[in-house]
């Protein structure tokens, strides 16, 4: 059963307190449509990379395992947000939880884009930001929905060539998701009318002069004769 709506929430949580990316991947895998050993390896990998990359950052807290940490965050936020969209097209009809795909997939789209910058600041040996401004993951992100968003407001603003054609690239994304995917689905979600009947036929009493299917025929009284055609109470009009 799909529950891309707890994603969703469980997302805004992981956003507000900068939960580790495994537990987003580990969700969406859970409600993607691949076989089951499939499924089974990629949470492996999962789990073992991210292990491997906390280690890594625990015990070395230089500059480059920093950014490489942040290569491996992206790399998993990218395919969280292909498996969430890939299930989403393969839905037989658009429903709120297809939405609520959508909506998830453009925050993962968030969060790998300030990954991604984490990783740049993390590789080169400028800085990331503009007039020395503070780099971290938190700022990171601010900066990454302010551009996914169109916001721009302008107190983070990314030096270098490469940190800029990045934050384009992600402002074209965002804008392009939002107008296609997302307000495609919108379109396309109808909710079901009211006082429709379970067998999609009108619901409400029956017309003038007629009866309710479900009313069952009324008996005859005691002592009332029944007219059947040949006899004589029975008269051709």
């Amino acid at each position: 059963m799909d529950r891309y709506g707890l994603l969703l929430a469980t997302l805004i949580i992981a956003y507000l307190v900068s939960a580790l990316t495994s537990s987003r991947v580990t969700q969406a895998l859970r409600v993607s449509s691949l076989p089951r050993r499939t499924v089974v390896l990629a949470r492996s990998v999962t789990v073992i990379g991210s292990v491997i990359v906390v280690a890594l950052v625990a015990a070395s807290g230089n500059k480059e395992v920093r950014g490489a940490a942040s290569i491996w965050t992206a790399a998993m936020l990218l395919l969280t947000a292909v498996l969430i969209v890939e299930r989403a097209l393969g839905m037989d009809t658009v429903t709120i939880q297809t939405i609520y795909a959508a909506l998830s997939a453009y925050l993962i789209i968030g969060l790998m884009f300030a990954s991604i910058y984490g990783a740049i600041d993390g590789l080169t040996t400028t800085d990331f930001f503009a007039n020395g401004q503070q780099a971290d993951i938190r700022t990171f992100q601010y900066f990454s929905f302010t551009t996914l968003t169109t916001l721009g407001y302008g107190d983070f603003t990314a030096i270098g060539n490469f940190g800029r054609a990045v934050a384009v690239l992600e402002a074209l994304t965002g804008q392009i998701f939002l107008a296609t995917l997302v307000a495609r689905l919108v379109a396309a979600y109808r909710t079901p009318p009211r006082g429709a009947s379970p067998g999609g036929g009108p619901a409400g009493p029956a017309g003038e002069g007629g009866q309710s299917p479900d009313q069952p025929a009324r008996a005859p009284a005691e002592g009332e004769a029944q007219a059947h055609p040949g006899s004589r109470e029975w008269q051709e009009p």
